[in-house]
């Protein structure tokens, strides 16, 4: 659990508008806010889920908090399907959530701040340079047990996967056609920094993470290689332009039409004065 104990700005958005005219916040794309008087904010707010989503969230609150010393924040990380649960169950103020909302989750309301890619990495120390969906789909399956089958050394294969709430086991799911029941993994990974620290670790492991964070974390030095998909680079450029294939919304999601502080948030988050924050955490924003 992480708290913080400052404050930052609020804006008007134009997604709230679309939503309340029938248009879902996916569907919605919010426009430039409208600063308002935000004089005299106060308050705490909880927020809780995506891995993916929690260092940015980090740092917009700090923002936030920077211009608004009397609010608080409560993150906590935990997966998306706890972010979605606890704002339906209204045990956080607003959840995280790195996949847009299912069919059965309507009466929820998604907002998205940007968007992420999904890749496969192995360590840099991995000859294979790329790996077909079947390819993924039978070493995940365990039907290929050994680098050397697919193009690799001849060393065992160390399969990681990731635990039943996160997001992107879904995300990986459709794409190979391959269900979590089928999958022979020597061990799982929660949030996405322990999975690539498994990975950076293992010279044989393979795993699937956010692009984003196995982009920010091979820049910073760790051994990684990240996987191209369908031949396109794993790349914050290619999720960007909408080529790459494993690419997913990263929304905040409430229980109730946001007001109040909650809405003060939200509006900031979906600010252009966000975009500095989310290009740094290599995401694609939704405003320019």
């Amino acid at each position: 659990m992480i708290q913080f104990s400052k404050a930052l700005p609020r804006f008007l958005l134009s997604a709230l508008a679309l939503i309340a005219c029938g248009c879902s916040a996916e569907e919605a794309s919010p426009g430039q806010a409208d600063q308002i008087n935000l004089s005299g904010l106060n308050g705490k707010l909880v927020l809780t889920g995506s891995s993916t989503m929690f260092p940015l969230i980090q740092e917009i609150a700090r923002r936030f908090e920077a211009q608004h010393p009397e609010v608080h924040f409560e993150i906590q990380m935990g997966g998306s399907l706890r972010g979605i649960s606890d704002a339906r169950q209204r045990k956080a103020d607003i959840g995280m959530s790195s996949r847009a909302l299912n069919d059965n989750e309507h009466e929820l309301f998604a907002y998205p701040i940007a968007r992420d890619g999904v890749c496969f990495i192995v360590h840099a120390d991995n000859p294979v340079q790329s790996l077909t969906d079947r390819q993924l789909a039978d070493i995940y399956r365990g039907k290929v047990t050994n680098w050397k089958d697919v193009g690799g050394k001849n060393s065992t294969v160390t399969v990681i996967s990731r635990t039943e709430t996160r997001s992107e086991l879904e995300l990986v799911e459709n794409s190979l056609h391959i269900n979590r029941r089928e999958i022979k993994a020597q061990s799982l990974a929660g949030d996405n920094p322990v999975a690539i620290d498994a990975v950076a670790k293992d010279p044989n492991a393979i795993v699937f993470v956010s692009v984003g964070e196995a982009e920010r974390c091979k820049k910073a030095g760790a051994p990684l290689k990240l996987l191209p998909a369908d031949g396109i680079a794993a790349t914050e450029g290619n999720v960007r332009s909408g080529s790459f294939p494993l690419s997913r919304s990263l929304v905040l999601v409430t229980s109730d039409f946001p007001a109040g502080l909650k809405k003060a948030f939200i509006d900031f988050a979906l600010s252009p004065q966000m975009t500095d924050l989310i290009r740094k955490y290599s995401f694609v924003p939704f405003v320019d």
